[in-house]
């Protein structure tokens, strides 16, 4: 197969190791910049960041696996822990089950470094492909195409590919670059709350917790969380504004603070434990970025956090990326053959056919990002208060009673975001469209319960005074004001 267009893709992390194993199944020579060290090598097992929330891999992440190649989606299937539900730890220490889905599926817990291994992995098996490691981008020329970066010597060097793209995460340099000749709308948030990991260690050669739940201790305005990791482990994470993190400072003061609001945590993780990762683990910022357009003529693009990073509350932060890849590859498919997205031929556009296929996934998915990015937001009200909330909870029952009798019409939100591949966008209309009908039918009932208990009352209240009960029931009826 003789590659006919190039592509330089600037960061080797999760959406951009797909990527290029995308490119390269389509027939274009890739060369992968990334400016750490392999992580794949035994010596640089150390250098592997140090970053909390485990990522939760659901139906978007795996159909862009299983679109590149089933045998890929079942490799990573082996290596995750499935999360049936939300298992609620209330202060003293009731843990209250919350399945995700009344037909059993699940989300899944897999290890950030274990899937990048995978991807890099699968990226290296293609001829195609070339990976540079301790490769750091510098400037770029969008017009030619020449990226400039500092290679593993340390010496300046350029490539030139017909296309640039950038998964380079949240603070991308290419996006950078992007903005200095596209006028993009960019918004980039960072919200009042931080982060810092714990970890729960295996008790008795065993999970400690129930491994296939993701563990909640919601306190209103702040929230811990626990996910399984295959090494019969959890991975903690503390959620809490940063006026909160201000007050606790030292040991002893995070040891009280998690005697007092985690206590049965406490005891699985550890007080000595908590107490020195606490003060060995960095205080991660949480931030959103929303901005459009994503491309640059038919010569450049971003994908995944360069594009619109979030919050993690949703786990939807790698399965929007993945679900980047996969659209774009769909797009260009139906460009060049006009025929079945999901053909297995290779895709080589020329640039007046590159252009209308960046323009054509900007348009579709900066609606979607923006979504999702407003969903994640909202989600971390949710996890840290409303999973204790009886009304939260009347609700979530009610939709799922629905969603069994009428499975197409009445859909869970969670259920659309983590078990579909319907558009993020499509998601957010749908769910208004089905809250609104939810709300005027618990209404109506509610109104027709009393109007009931008011004509009965009446006719009680016509027999004993004489007074005609018809006319009490219309007044009931009258007062509650029912629209038509």
């Amino acid at each position: 197969m003789s590659a006919e267009k190039s592509v330089v893709i600037v960061g080797g992390g999760l959406v951009g190791s797909l990527a290029a194993c995308y490119f390269a199944k389509r027939g274009w020579k890739v060369d992968l910049l990334e400016k750490r060290p392999d992580i794949r090598l035994p010596e640089n097992a150390h250098l592997v960041e140090h970053r909390s929330i485990n990522l939760a891999i659901s139906e978007r992440g795996f159909s862009a696996l299983r679109r590149l190649n089933p045998d890929l989606e079942r490799r990573v299937k082996a290596l995750v822990v499935p999360m049936h539900g939300r298992m609620i730890h209330a202060l003293d220490g009731r843990q209250t089950s919350q399945a995700y889905d009344v037909f059993g599926r699940h989300i899944n817990s897999v290890g950030r470094s274990t899937l990048i291994k995978i991807l890099l992995d699968t990226a290296s098996s293609y001829s195609l492909v070339t990976l540079r490691f301790n490769h750091d981008f510098l400037e770029t020329d969008l017009d030619s195409g020449r990226v400039s970066f500092v290679n593993d010597k340390g010496q300046r060097q350029e490539i030139t590919a017909d296309l640039i793209v950038g998964a380079d995460g949240a603070y991308s340099k290419v996006r950078q670059r992007m903005m200095a000749r596209v006028k993009m709308n960019y918004m980039q948030k960072y919200i009042e709350h931080g982060y810092c990991e714990f970890s729960m260690p295996a008790l008795n050669g065993a999970y400690a917790m129930d491994p296939n739940h993701l563990h909640i201790w919601p306190r209103g305005s702040f929230m811990l969380i626990a996910l399984p990791n295959m090494d019969k482990t959890f991975t903690c994470t503390l959620f809490m504004p940063w006026s909160q993190f201000d007050q606790v400072r030292s040991e002893d003061e995070i040891a009280a603070f998690f005697r007092s609001n985690f206590p049965d945590a406490l005891e699985l993780m550890g007080e000595k434990s908590v107490r020195a990762e606490y003060a060995r683990n960095p205080k991660g910022s949480l931030m959103y970025i929303k901005c459009t357009p994503y491309t640059f003529k038919g010569r450049a693009v971003i994908l995944g956090d360069a594009a619109h990073a979030m919050v993690p509350f949703y786990g939807q932060g790698m399965n929007c990326g993945f679900e980047d890849v996969e659209a774009l590859d769909s797009i260009m498919l139906q460009i060049l053959h006009e025929k079945s997205p999901d053909s297995d031929d290779t895709c080589v556009l020329d640039e007046a056919q590159m252009q209308r296929a960046l323009d054509e996934y900007s348009c579709t998915r900066t609606s979607d990002a923006s979504a999702i990015v407003d969903l994640a937001l909202e989600n971390y009200i949710e996890m840290r208060s409303r999973v204790a909330d009886y009304a939260y909870l009347i609700r979530k029952k009610l939709e799922g009673i629905l969603h069994k009798v009428v499975p197409t019409t009445v859909i869970p939100l969670y259920t659309m975001v983590s078990f579909t591949s319907i558009p993020y966008s499509t998601v957010v209309r749908q769910w208004n469209r089905q809250t609104k009908w939810i709300h005027r039918s618990i209404w109506t009932l509610s109104a027709m319960t009393t109007i009931g208990t008011g004509v009965l009352a009446a006719r009680l209240f016509g027999l004993l005074t004489g007074y005609p009960s018809s006319a009490l029931a219309d007044i009931v009826s009258r007062t509650l004001r029912i629209p038509s």
